[in-house]
């Protein structure tokens, strides 16, 4: 049993204590030996103590060396220990220097047959080093442990990345005497074998091993290692929503955060061709909550508006931030306004995202928590031109009205304002005017566009199907062509009867317009009957519905 005299107190990263000998431990440990000096000039050496501040693992990280000196510098090495164990001796000096049996060297030599390790040993010592990052970084056996982990992917793939052995480490692009260069031969739909074992990792890991190949940030090119962050991030969320995002995010956050600006410098630079335009929401989705920087989320929201017009109803209901509502509006607006603004945009493609912003509006009127005007928002955020009909603009209009009860007149009537009445159909235009939260004025308004749009229909056809004799005397060449066709009457009888059928068709079709009018009017009538509204001739000229907006 040793002399009390001479044990020592210490103090591990000030949570822990030891009682040790201090001539045990001085014989392997020079750190040790060194403090050890240090408090003999001390007085009262019975009271004597040191402390290490940010040991490797703490308390087990230290029990392990005392073990070593302990057993008389032996200790068995595995897999999962080792880089623990260099890195506490690397932290405590332990040189051949101060012992011929020292711990470096044992680790050291246990570490030569690395390459030789199979890919589950790896991934356990890799795991193991999260704990002691910056320990196990700065002694260079996490890069040692990570060329061994490309290198093995290497030998067993056929497109992700290549390491070829170099004989000068001198370059910059060669770490521990391996040169790295990516591929991008793989389909965009492609899942690498190694992308489930790699997410056991911590991020730290993989932000180490994303730098140590090169494609760390905005130096990412490889799709291959892109697509292989998306599915890491992916099965972190996952992980979070099972554990508790909160006790994940305070220690990860800022792992994450990087993982994610990586994965979008990808995204962008492969753009469409890596990336169809759900690929693209899933990733905005996958990102979203990880702390993606300002930057990387207007790139991404660019490269998804400049073709939102492929998109899907299921695309565009993004969940919503808590407090917010249900769906992300105010993303769906972003994105609108960058789709509007594009160069090149083809009436074919703004009408197809009329389509669409139609059905989107139908689908988000249901929230409780969607404000008028961010309704409002969504439904002028489009040109005219976009719709060739407001009929799915008024169905949405009557479902935010009906699941919002409690509207006051003023918010109706500013809901009724995005309508273009002369867009809406006869069918709309009738149910609008029998609709009783639709106000009287706004009713009224879109009747007198309905009937002033079929008297420009009327009169349109009528002048086409019957010229004036002004027309006609003012056409010299008219005439003749008349003259002309009643000398050949017998040539072209088949062509008149068809051109006698067409008249007819056409002629039935007035009668129909005519017939509407008179209906629309009586209509109109009754209902300024029900609201006691009374309006002068040179009142109801003026009273002009809202023309439509310019593309």
């Amino acid at each position: 049993m040793p002399d009390l005299s001479d044990l020592i107190k210490v103090h591990v990263n000030g949570q822990h204590t030891f009682f040790l000998d201090q001539m045990i431990m001085s014989r392997y440990c020079g750190k040790f030996k060194k403090m050890m000096k240090q408090e003999r000039r001390k007085p009262q050496m019975l009271k004597s103590e040191i402390g290490f501040d940010d040991f490797p693992c703490g308390a087990d990280g230290f029990e392990f060396i005392s073990r070593f000196c302990y057993n008389g510098g032996r200790i068995k090495i595995s897999i999962s220990n080792v880089c623990l164990l260099h890195c506490s001796a690397m932290v405590l000096e332990m040189t051949d220097q101060v012992s011929p049996c020292n711990l470096i060297q044992q680790t050291q030599t246990f570490l030569e047959g690395l390459f030789y390790w199979t890919w589950s040993d790896i991934l356990i010592s890799l795991k193991s080093c999260d704990e002691f990052f910056q320990f196990a970084d700065s002694s260079g056996i996490l890069e040692k442990l990570i060329c061994s982990l490309l290198s093995k992917i290497t030998h067993n793939s056929d497109f992700q990345f290549n390491a070829s052995w170099s004989s000068s480490s001198s370059s910059p692009e060669t770490i521990n005497g391996f040169k790295f260069f990516t591929s991008n031969q793989t389909t965009p739909d492609s899942k690498a074998w190694w992308f489930d074992d790699l997410t056991i990792l911590p991020p730290k890991i993989v932000v180490k091993v994303i730098k140590v190949i090169g494609a760390y940030g905005a130096d990412n090119n490889s799709l291959i290692l892109t697509k292989f962050i998306l599915h890491y991030l992916k099965t972190a969320l996952h992980n979070k929503s099972c554990v508790g995002y909160e006790s994940l995010s305070k220690s990860c956050s800022m792992e994450y955060a990087e993982l994610a600006d990586t994965a979008v410098y990808g995204v962008a630079l492969m753009g469409k061709t890596g990336f169809s335009c759900r690929g693209l929401f899933w990733v905005l989705r996958v990102v979203s909550d990880l702390g993606l920087s300002k930057s990387c989320r207007v790139g991404l929201e660019r490269l998804i508006g400049g073709m939102l017009d492929k998109a899907t109803l299921d695309d565009l209901l993004v969940p919503g931030h808590s407090g917010g509502g249900v769906y992300d509006v105010n993303l769906v607006l972003r994105l609108i306004k960058v789709f509007v603004s594009s160069d090149g945009v083809t009436m074919q493609r703004m009408k197809r995202i009329g389509r669409l912003i139609d059905k989107y509006m139908r689908e988000i009127s249901p929230d409780q928590y969607l404000k008028v005007s961010k309704f409002l928002a969504v439904a002028e955020s489009l040109p005219d031109c976009a719709r060739d009909s407001f009929d799915g603009v008024y169905r949405a209009i009557d479902i935010y009205m009906e699941s919002h009860p409690k509207l006051s007149f003023d918010e109706r009537s500013r809901l009724c304002r995005c309508l273009n009445y002369e867009k809406l159909t006869l069918e709309a235009c009738k149910d609008l005017a029998k609709n009783p939260r639709i106000p009287p004025r706004t009713a009224i308004q879109a009747l007198m566009s309905q009937q002033t749009k079929s008297q420009k229909k009327v009169v349109g056809l009528e002048t086409t199907l019957i010229p004036s004799k002004e027309y006609l005397l003012e056409s010299p060449t008219l005439l003749a062509d008349v003259a002309d066709a009643d000398d050949n009457c017998s040539e072209l009888s088949e062509e008149s009867e068809e051109m006698k059928l067409h008249i007819q068709k056409m002629q039935c079709r007035v009668f129909e317009l005519e017939k509407v009018c008179k209906e629309m009017r009586g209509q109109m009538s009754r209902l300024l009957k029900e609201n006691n509204v009374t309006i002068s001739p040179a009142l109801n000229r003026a009273a002009v519905p809202r023309g439509p907006r310019l593309c």
